[in-house]
């Protein structure tokens, strides 16, 4: 017998062998038809593999996202078995779960092509093929054995991966007539996937290398039941009108230039209002915190980042370097701020009575990213980061964590963010040569992170192997208005760079001394912040912060003068006004200022110049009514106030 040990403490006995499955049927039948996969000391299993120890265990259903990974990655399997019977020959590369869904990449030969009129195709192949309940087959074989399978069927991609990895066991799974290279875990059987869409095909570098084949990536989805397409259909016409690509070109936020460069985002006047206003808000909050805004070039000498350790890892990912004409040094586009903040601590001898040090930085930096992966803001190669770096004492540690999570608290509450969890990210220790740093400082790091998160009541989550290079950090997940999930906002600890760039405090005791440095940054990237802003508010930002707060609109040329004359008066009070004198009908400016998104419409006609009034409408409300120019401006003051004294009282 083996004793399994549950989440809530329960310890039951099982004989050795028992298997996920068995144990959820002995819990009850409605656990056990809704169960995907399965934790056993903190590896994920498949339901149908033995467990053959004394374990805790916790069981997965699609309410977690253990359950849903395993879901996906066994309809990736399923989708690369419709593709293989649909398209004889087809060549396999990798074909993971991802956050919505799955993809498979594929090689499809040089005459072949998928189009929009093949997905309903792999659809209805997929379900076909579901419904045989084919059983998901573990096999642990050999590196040999594996590379003589897959070399047998003449799949090279598979090949070229397995090289890769070290000798020892390595696993497939099967399922029908399709076999594939792969750690699991999976379903039991095809037969839970009831529901599928292909949503889109794409172009991939095969392992992300522009100078390898392009091969297709097929993207799906699928679900345990078909309500859940039903509703996701609906969540994605939802995402396709707050789609900040859509938004941000009809707000006239920002653009992008061919001429310019792929990834490099123009941003234009109300764009660059908009991040005026949110750059503002933070530095405000920052202040009152005790940091100190520095500016930093977006160039640095290739040796700092060699210090540093950025370029050993992400060299390849930076733009090359800048040659100088004579001296023959070499530099890099910045690709991190942090280099540049630890030589300005060394600007001059700090002792433990001048800690904390807080510098803040809205520093602008620059990362090749591959052109298939570029996004709108989301994925960019120029983005500008809200970045500070914090020098402390290690008795200082845990409050300066602790103060960044409350100004995290103060940013969501001022825009809205109210569903969030926190990741704490830690490392992989079966993979140290990923990082930089010995391991004691490593765990001091990682234990004052857990602690600062149980003492601010965070709901965490913990994730081994996403801690940064240099040191584990919290990642505050958010939930958007429709429900999707962001990482926003991050929190670093490391001992790692004061000890590379020999940063120094003398201590109380008159001896030198390493400071603690905390990495963060609460937007993340402004980019990347806004363009989520714009998804969760469907661009309907709060008043304090929407670039144009009221247009004004005569309803002909006659009043373009008066209509001057309101402008001048709210420009006057601060106000975010603008003027739409178009020669175009009443009705034709309201659709249009609509679709801006601008808050407060203002309509000004014979009536409104003779009484210095102005008539109000308000987006998406309708009629307010008619108020004189000052009473107007009195109640958009007085909502902005209502709005930042919210966030001041947090």
């Amino acid at each position: 017998m083996i004793k399994i040990t549950f989440p809530d403490g329960t310890v039951k006995e099982f004989e050795v062998g028992i298997s996920g499955i068995e144990i959820a049927k002995s819990i009850s039948s409605r656990l056990a038809k809704e169960v995907l996969s399965i934790t056993v000391n903190d590896q994920l299993y498949d339901l149908t593999r033995s467990i053959n120890e004394d374990a805790s265990i916790k069981l997965h259903t699609w309410d977690d996202e253990e359950g849903k990974h395993a879901f996906w990655h066994s309809s990736a399997h399923l989708m690369a078995e419709a593709l293989q019977e649909l398209y004889p020959g087809v060549k396999f590369g990798i074909g993971p779960a991802i956050d919505m869904g799955f993809y498979y990449d594929v090689d499809l030969g040089e005459d072949r092509m998928l189009t929009d009129k093949d997905l309903p195709l792999i659809e209805q192949k997929m379900l076909e093929l579901a419904r045989t309940k084919s059983q998901y087959t573990r096999k642990d074989v050999t590196k040999a054995e594996a590379l003589e399978y897959f070399s047998s069927i003449d799949e090279g991609y598979k090949v070229e991966l397995i090289n890769d990895l070290d000798d020892g066991t390595i696993s497939f799974y099967e399922q029908g007539n399709f076999t594939d290279l792969c750690r699991g875990p999976h379903l039991p059987d095809t037969s839970y996937i009831k529901a599928i869409k292909i949503n889109s095909i794409a172009g991939a570098y095969w392992r992300g290398d522009e100078t390898r084949k392009q091969l297709t990536r097929v993207y799906g989805i699928t679900f345990p039941k078909k309500k859940y397409l039903d509703e996701y259909v609906i969540l994605m016409e939802e995402a396709k009108k707050r789609d900040h690509r859509k938004l941000g070109k009809e707000m006239e936020l920002f653009t992008f230039s061919q001429n310019v460069g792929q990834g490099m985002p123009l941003w234009l006047p109300k764009g660059a209002q908009l991040r005026e206003s949110l750059e503002t808000f933070l530095k405000r909050v920052q202040k009152q915190f005790g940091y100190e805004q520095i500016i930093t070039p977006h160039i640095g000498n290739i040796n700092l980042y060699k210090t540093s350790g950025h370029y050993d890892k992400y060299g390849e990912d930076s733009f090359q370097s800048i040659k100088t004409p004579q001296e023959g040094e070499e530099y890099l586009l910045k690709p991190m701020n942090c280099p540049h903040h630890c030589e300005v601590y060394k600007f001059k001898p700090r002792s433990y009575k001048d800690l904390p040090v807080r510098f803040a930085e809205f520093g602008t930096v620059y990362r090749y990213e591959q052109s298939g992966e570029l996004h709108g803001l989301t994925r960019v190669r120029s983005f500008t980061q809200d970045d500070a770096h914090l020098f402390c004492t290690p008795d200082q540690l845990k409050d300066e964590f602790k103060k960044v999570i409350d100004i995290i608290f103060i940013i969501f509450k001022a825009l809205n963010f109210t569903e969030y969890t926190a990741q704490v990210s830690l490392r992989d220790k079966e993979k140290s040569s990923k990082y930089i740093g010995c391991d004691e400082n490593w765990e001091k790091a990682e234990r004052a992170i857990i602690e600062a998160a149980e003492e601010k009541g965070l709901n965490t989550v913990v994730e081994y192997g996403e801690a940064a290079f240099y040191g584990p950090k919290l990642d505050f997940m958010i939930k958007d208005a429709i429900g999707r999930k962001w990482q926003l906002g991050t929190i670093q600890v490391d001992y790692n760079l004061p000890e590379r760039f020999d940063l120094e405090y003398v201590g109380s005791d008159n001896q030198k001394h390493r400071p603690i440095m905390i990495h963060r940054a609460p937007f993340g990237s402004m980019e990347r912040f806004v363009a989520v802003l714009i998804e969760h508010t469907g661009g309907k930002f709060p008043l304090w912060l929407t670039p144009e707060q009221t247009v004004i609109m005569p309803i002909s040329e006659k009043y373009n003068d008066y209509a001057k004359k309101v402008l001048n008066s709210l420009n006057n009070s601060d106000i975010r006004a603008v003027l739409d004198d178009r020669n175009e009908k009443i009705g034709r400016k309201i659709r249009d200022n609509e679709l801006k998104k601008i808050p407060y419409l203002l309509i000004v006609g014979e009536k409104e110049a003779q009484e210095n009034a102005v008539s109000v409408r308000r987006q998406g409300e309708g009629d307010m009514g008619t108020m004189q120019i000052t009473e107007f401006a009195e109640l958009i003051k007085k909502e902005v106030e209502g709005q930042m004294s919210s966030i001041s009282n947090y």
